[in-house]
């Protein structure tokens, strides 16, 4: 039997299957996990998972090597791009408060094959993420005893000369991230305790750092004899801040937590906020007093902060900001640690992972399966690979899964809503929210200006207008990143091409906003949709743009061994594909005598020539 092209229906139902949702309804009410968290919880696990890498890590090798003083600056506009991907999040937390962060998210708005790419970048994030913040702990600490247990694993085992692997195992960092894993999986009241304990901590030793530095400062080391402020050029800063973004990685631990908060729809965008804006401006506050402090060049990459001090002469302060960015690091790396176990956990109970991640212990509650082996990965990896040198990796998928958490927000606001009675069965709003006018259609307003638009099917001109708007938005940036060098384009064409993405951006943004959106009183909403979530998505392209080649290809690698995954394993074992296989018996009748299913419609094909003989009849 030859082999034929497929057919359009198998096409449409192919890409049906890729494109299947998860019930809004269903994600609501699903949960297995205890409600402990508080909404100071959430804070204290978003400050901690943002503050610590940020500091003790990134801001002493973006400040060397990258920007120079002007790491405020590159801090600031990722502050900014961060807290657009906030919002979207905190809409999206309190609209589907339950496990999952960002995946779960795609799931319920884009589709279940962008959940999974999603809930795939962020194990990878997560992989990588957390044993380089256990290599900054361990860094750390050593720090604070000369760096003796560095020289005596070097002396002992030897220096590894191969490229992408660690110069030596760091059996300190394995060490830390089997005990933390270990803490976790005794459940979520033990680890939010000392969860707060490390958090406080590292907030004391951030004031000290602000308030001696100021004391500190030295407004020459801006000067131009040292380089000015921005030696690297506007390039530099840009390229800061790309690199800066995964510092505010700690928003997912918040929502991926919302399952165990205890007012997930009030909580969860509060701490949300309140993090992103303590978290920006502890950044932007020590990395100015730390550049007032110390020349930018004479920095000491691996630890920054404790090193100026040094310099400085305060060694006491040196080793109070050592002790702090162990506190610091710690936080940073529970909420990895915390944040991996549960996307696993929410993309097996969905049927994308291996089921055996969704086991939950019956006592404390928690994945503990999922906990115990990717923290038995995470420690094998802190051995063997040089983690500072996949830092870039980290911003890309971090960048990448919030424009998915932007462009969602979009397509849920233009979404008809399900029936009020089934989220919320005494809601007081249900009859507003019934009364309201229906998203997708044009406002009655503008209908005598683009009525045109009225003719579409409903949905299309939405759906046409949002494809259009992230294409423009990719167009607009690469013209702004490339066009004066990659692309080679005369001054004309450069301008021709800037002014055109510009205007098919801004005509997208128009046509999307002249028509009826989601009005919900009883959560939380981002204001000014469409354009919030769409400055989300252009900053956060642009961003990614000024990354390298190397970067790009990495994550191209890992997308496609992911594509392997979900056609191998995970489009077959969803639970929409179950749900799907138990509704067919129900439509087409029982599968059991097919003969029989199909007596009614032979019966109707039998009758309809007699009736059409004799309609014909005089």
């Amino acid at each position: 039997m030859a082999w034929g092209l497929p057919s359009t229906a198998s096409l449409t139902r192919f890409c049906q299957k890729l494109n299947r949702l998860k019930p809004l309804e269903e994600s609501a009410m699903e949960t297995s996990l205890q409600r402990h968290l508080t909404t100071l919880d959430l804070t204290l696990l978003g400050v901690g998972g943002m503050m610590g890498f940020g500091l003790f890590m990134l801001m002493g090798t973006v400040a060397k090597g990258v920007a120079g003083p002007a790491v405020a600056v590159s801090f600031s506009v990722a502050a900014l791009a961060s807290l657009l991907g906030a919002l979207c999040y905190a809409e999206l937390a309190a609209h589907v408060p339950c496990r999952g962060s960002a995946y779960l998210f795609t799931y319920v708005s884009m589709g279940e094959l962008w959940a999974f790419l999603v809930g795939w970048i962020l194990l990878l994030e997560c992989l990588i993420g957390g044993p380089a913040v256990a290599h900054v702990w361990s860094s750390n600490l050593d720090a604070i005893f000369s760096h003796r247990i560095r020289s005596f694993t070097m002396a002992h085992v030897g220096i590894w000369q191969v490229p992408f692997l660690a110069r030596y195992p760091d059996f300190l960092a394995a060490g830390v991230i089997l005990l933390i894993s270990a803490f976790i999986s005794c459940g979520v009241r033990v680890s939010s305790w000392l969860n707060r304990i490390f958090s406080a901590i590292s907030l004391v030793v951030v004031l000290f750092i602000i308030i001696m530095g100021f004391v500190l400062a030295r407004p020459h080391n801006w000067s131009a004899e040292e380089g000015g402020f921005a030696p690297f050029g506007f390039s530099g800063i840009m390229d800061g801040s790309a690199t800066c973004f995964y510092a505010f990685m700690g928003l997912g631990s918040i929502t991926a937590s919302s399952e165990e908060a205890q007012n997930p729809k009030r909580a969860v965008p509060m701490a949300i906020t309140i993090s992103v804006v303590l978290v920006a401006g502890a950044y932007i506050l020590v990395s100015t007093v730390l550049t007032l402090m110390v020349p930018w060049h004479s920095l000491d990459s691996d630890s920054a902060l404790a090193d100026a001090f040094y310099q400085r002469g305060y060694g006491w302060a040196g080793f109070i900001v050592a002790a702090g960015a162990v506190c610091a690091v710690t936080t940073v790396l529970f909420n990895r640690l915390f944040f991996l176990p549960h996307v696993v956990y929410a993309m097996a109970t969905d049927g994308l992972m291996f089921q055996v991640f969704a086991h939950v212990h019956p006592r404390t509650q928690v994945p503990v399966v999922s906990i115990l082996v990717f923290g038995v990965l995470m420690a094998f990896l802190v051995l063997l690979l040089d983690l500072e040198a996949l830092v870039q990796f980290l911003s890309i998928g971090i960048l990448l899964t919030f424009t998915f958490v932007a462009t969602s927000i979009i397509v849920l606001r233009f979404r008809k809503a399900p029936p009020s009675n089934l989220l919320h069965p005494v809601s007081p709003v249900g009859s507003e929210q019934a009364s309201a006018p229906e998203p997708r259609q044009l406002r009655p307003a503008l209908r005598p200006y683009l009525g045109f638009l009225g003719g579409c099917r409903p949905g299309a001109a939405v759906a046409w207008a949002l494809g259009v708007l992230v294409s423009s938005a990719i167009t607009l940036d690469c013209v702004l990143v490339f066009g004066d060098s990659a692309l080679h384009l005369p001054p004309w064409g450069h301008t021709l091409l800037l002014l055109l993405s510009s205007i098919v951006f801004l005509l997208s943004l128009l046509v999307l906003g002249a028509h009826q959106q989601q009005r919900r009183q009883d959560t939380f909403q981002v204001p000014m949709v469409p354009l919030t979530p769409a400055l989300s998505i252009l900053l956060n392209v642009f961003l990614m743009l000024q990354l390298s080649y190397v970067t790009w290809l990495s994550l191209s690698i890992w997308l496609l061994i992911g594509l392997v995954v979900y056609f191998g394993y995970s489009i077959w074992h969803s639970k929409e594909n179950q749900r799907e296989l138990q509704e067919l018996p129900a439509t087409y009748g029982s599968l059991e005598d097919p003969v029989q299913a199909l007596q009614p419609l032979s019966q109707a094909l039998a009758q309809e020539p007699a009736q059409t003989e004799q309609a014909a009849s005089p």
